[in-house]
């Protein structure tokens, strides 16, 4: 019987790992022999209520010393004269008030329900985890996980000797250069407003050079100065 081993191909418990590029593993299956739960006792905090009768004695309403101290202060008001009437009338109050509240019976008790609550901690029995016993390659493994694989339990192989794989590396973003365009400049010409240019041609007239504005079709007059002379090579 093969001996049970420390676990070497782990379990694949995040498929998010082989997700990331890791080219070198290969994914295989065991087949599992047992799956035994581990219980353990979990503390769960309860509140707990609980009700108790509280009987309260009964109380007098006092109308029996109201009444006696009524009837003892008349009784007294009617013995005597002057002063004396006035000192047994006040003994007959106090006297009277005495003896109706020792005669009033006192009210039946009354019972209320007090409820009192408070918290208590109760420990249950839950599955935490399971114990796994599988085989793969003619070999028997052990592992925990936390529930249970069923009938396979995926394996992630990795060769011993092979490499990490390499890091994801993203282009890096170009940069992007803003400019200012340069400001329109508007230089001033010098001539009066409406005009944006003055020329003028060159008009031969018997053998002499002179300036003139475009489209002038007169003599030249004043203002025109002759130019320098123009012979035709022709002639």
């Amino acid at each position: 019987m093969n001996t049970l081993r420390t676990l070497v191909w782990l379990p694949l418990a995040a498929a998010a790992a082989a997700a990331t590029g890791t080219a070198h593993a290969q994914e295989e299956q065991g087949r599992v022999i047992s799956s035994t739960p581990i219980i353990q006792q979990v503390a769960v905090p309860q509140q707990v209520c609980t009700d108790e009768q509280v009987t309260y004695p009964g109380r007098k309403s006092g109308a029996g010393a109201v009444m006696g101290a009524i009837a003892g202060g008349a009784a007294g008001n009617a013995i005597g004269d002057g002063s004396g009437r006035a000192a047994a009338t006040v003994i007959g109050l106090i006297g009277g008030a005495m003896l109706g509240n020792r005669i009033e019976g006192a009210s039946p008790p009354q019972t209320e329900i007090v409820r009192s609550c408070g918290t208590q901690t109760f420990y249950e029995p839950r599955t935490v985890a399971y114990d796994v016993v599988y085989e793969y390659a003619g070999r028997q493994y052990r592992t925990q996980m936390a529930q249970d694989p069923g009938r396979y339990v995926r394996l992630n192989v990795t060769p011993v000797d092979a490499m990490p794989p390499p890091p994801v590396t993203y282009p890096s973003r170009p940069q992007v250069r803003y400019e200012t365009p340069p400001p329109h400049v508007v230089y001033d010409n010098g001539y009066p407003s409406g005009y944006s240019n003055i020329s003028t041609e060159v008009v031969i007239i018997g053998g002499q050079r002179y300036h003139r504005p475009p489209g002038w079709r007169g003599h030249p007059g004043p203002g025109y100065y002759p130019g320098h002379p123009h012979h035709d090579r022709n002639r």
